[in-house]
């Protein structure tokens, strides 16, 4: 085989490794849908959401704890897009008056009990400045069981 044939076929190895690991990712979020939970942790860790989806039951108060490993200060807001949409361009500095608006401090935890009336997907986001556009984001889904 000569070094281009080689070379393509490396290339089309590489090709199928990607595409199966895509499938496997798409069943495994498929797969979260599946099981709703009444209780999650969410922890923070390098500015990430350690937990990027779940799913939950509708119209069932679910307990989340929210832990922050980093030793600078997060939010967890959850909501539709209209929500999210008010926050990027809002201006409060602390939430804690609503159970899906939660400040944590550094080296925290809080904990929120939230209960959807809709079935829906809803995101979380940190808003703080960068945090949301460095991946501090992930996806509540609520469904009917």
């Amino acid at each position: 085989m000569s070094t281009k044939s080689k070379a393509r076929f490396a290339v089309m190895i590489a090709g199928v490794a990607v595409a199966l690991a895509g499938a496997v990712l798409v069943a495994c979020g498929n797969s979260a849908k599946a099981e709703a939970v009444d209780h999650a942790t969410i922890a923070f860790h390098f500015s990430k959401f350690t937990t990027k989806e779940l799913t939950v039951p509708v119209g069932t108060p679910i307990e989340f704890t929210l832990r922050n490993d980093d030793p600078i200060e997060h939010e967890w807001i959850v909501g539709t897009a209209e929500i999210h949409d008010q926050h990027r361009t809002g201006s409060e500095a602390v939430h804690d008056s609503r159970p899906t608006e939660v400040t944590i401090p550094a080296l925290e935890s809080r904990k929120t009990v939230v209960t959807f009336d809709r079935p829906g997907d809803y995101q979380f986001v940190c808003h703080l400045p960068g945090h949301e556009q460095y991946g501090m984001r992930g996806t509540i889904h609520v469904v009917r069981q």
